[in-house]
């Protein structure tokens, strides 16, 4: 099934239904967002000769001008390449060449000089709505398979070249219906904010809020902005959003700068990055039971594991820190297991890399079989991630397989050094890295941003380490910055930290 039927299906149910949001302002109802998602549709078709199966990129800032084209897309059977729009032209050139895309909008249809794009893609401006007339033959959406594909998601490439991760319209319904499931439930009075990239998770959220007719809202700044957050939760109500762990802190400074304490927000979905429990402590302190936690990646979006809100916000219960700490159990659709390197099961609590099976994991990676051999076997996606499973079935991670730092011939897991730095109280941001050590191997490293803005003495943190976890895992050195450089995502890039360390940059540190 074509998953454009379910704005089809919410707007000739309810087609007053207010649809979408720039700010507080509405723009249109559930009957104006088809209309212009049908009338695009057959533009694509008629002026442009697009056809099922055809790839259409997308980089642009969020808008509700976004969804409409998303939609435009998917209902005259085409495939959607939604592409960060942080990144430069040339890489974003590079994945409308790689997507064999048909045409690419843009935000104003300036960003690409002819010679940029591949031949035969053409660069439209996405604010500009083609011209009413009649297309019949659309009314509805084109017939698609559920195996058929609705999305290419390119990863985000920090270690290499992105891959084209290739979604079905079966793995979106799939991943949509997990959400009100497991996560939270949805209803016609819920406003969803868009306040990371709809290019990625947050955009992917929209499903299952079209298909229960909520408000879909844009804020003015098209980004994340807490004090904005805040005042379009107090004016709209019943407001979620998907939120990285950064973004969470971030809401809990300001929130804290103006004694706000959550009116308005119904839930705030965190992913994407390590929740560490000092600040999940800080956040439900600021902001009560609002919380829900995700684990999931592109190639299995959004969907492979949850911690629901009721069990992050039982701060009672006695193993609340364990369980806060992990990334919850199985989602509805899918299977998860803890494998060796041979790719076979390990004992309950034994650590190893996480696969999962099921309805939401990709088809495949775009014109990339050799990516698809390593990561696809026996139907069994590896995550290249690395946690353990208790005997209740919580799924705690401890991090990227690429990530563990091996010193002195013991394994040194980066996240468990981050969750005893990040309690120190002075200690607002760190991120655990390996240094090439001639006599180690690998050296542990600390990159440590303090609330203050100024150094701390090293033997201090030393000290308030040593008193919580073993000496084999101290940082050898801690490095302090003004910030860490993060991807458009919230997301701490290591890859950038070693380059430090391997550029010898230190010198620059402060």
């Amino acid at each position: 099934m074509n998953i454009a039927n379910w704005l089809h299906d919410t707007q000739r149910r309810d087609p007053q239904r207010p649809a979408l949001f720039d700010g507080t302002r509405q723009t249109a109802d559930y009957a104006t967002f088809a209309a212009h998602a049908r009338q695009r549709a057959a533009c694509l078709v008629d002026q442009y000769g697009l056809g099922p199966g055809d790839a259409v990129a997308v980089l642009m800032k969020n808008s509700g001008d976004y969804l409409e084209l998303l939609y435009a897309i998917w209902w005259m059977g085409a495939v959607a390449v939604p592409i960060n729009a942080k990144l430069h032209p040339t890489e974003a050139a590079w994945i409308a060449t790689n997507a064999e895309a048909r045409l690419i909008f843009t935000d104003g249809g300036r960003v690409f000089a002819s010679r940029d794009l591949p031949t035969g893609c053409k660069e439209l401006d996405g604010h500009v709505l083609p011209p009413t007339r009649p297309w019949p033959t659309l009314e509805h959406p084109v017939p698609r398979q559920d195996s058929d594909l609705a999305w290419l998601f390119y990863t985000s490439g920090t270690t290499g070249r992105s891959k084209g991760v290739m979604l079905s319209h079966g793995n979106l319904m799939a991943m949509s219906l997990c959400y009100p499931t497991d996560v939270d439930p949805v209803s016609g009075d819920d406003a969803v904010v868009y306040a990371a990239p709809m290019s990625h998770g947050a955009g992917l959220y929209n499903f299952i809020h079209v298909r229960c007719g909520a408000r879909h809202v844009v804020p003015a700044s098209g980004g994340f902005d807490a004090a904005e957050l805040f005042g379009l939760a107090a004016e709209l109500g019943n407001v979620s959003l998907f939120a990285a762990p950064t973004m969470v802190k971030r809401m809990v400074e300001q929130a804290r700068r103006q004694g706000y304490t959550g009116e308005g927000i119904k839930t705030v979905v965190y992913g994407g990055g390590p929740m560490y429990l000092a600040d999940l402590r800080e956040a439900l302190d600021t902001f009560g039971p609002r919380f829900v936690q995700i684990y999931g990646q592109g190639e299995s979006p959004m969907t492979i594991s949850v911690l629901p809100r009721a069990l992050i916000a039982d701060r009672q219960r006695p193993d609340w820190a364990t369980l806060a700490a992990s990334v919850g159990h199985a989602q509805s659709c899918v299977e998860i297991r803890i494998l060796d390197a041979e790719h076979q099961p390990v004992p309950t609590g034994e650590r190893g890399e996480i696969a999962v099976r099921g309805a939401t994991v990709m088809q495949g990676y775009w014109r990339n079989p050799h990516a698809c051999e390593q990561a696809l076997v026996d139907g069994w996606l590896l995550t290249g991630d690395i946690g353990f499973l208790d005997p209740a079935g919580y799924l705690t991670l401890t991090d990227r397989s690429k990530d563990v730092i091996i010193t002195g011939g013991s394994n040194v897991y980066p996240r468990e050094v981050e969750e005893v730095l990040a309690l120190h109280p002075e200690v607002f941001e760190v991120c655990v890295v390996g240094e090439p050590d001639a006599q180690w191997g690998e050296s542990v490293v600390a990159f440590v941003v303090t609330r203050s803005g100024q150094a701390l003495d090293d033997a201090e943190l030393t000290a308030w380490f040593l008193e919580r976890m073993a000496s084999f895992k101290k940082p050898k050195k801690y490095l302090f910055r003004d910030e860490l450089p993060k991807n458009s995502y919230g997301k701490i890039l290591k890859t950038d930290l070693r380059q430090l360390l391997k550029a010898g940059s230190i010198a620059a540190v402060r």
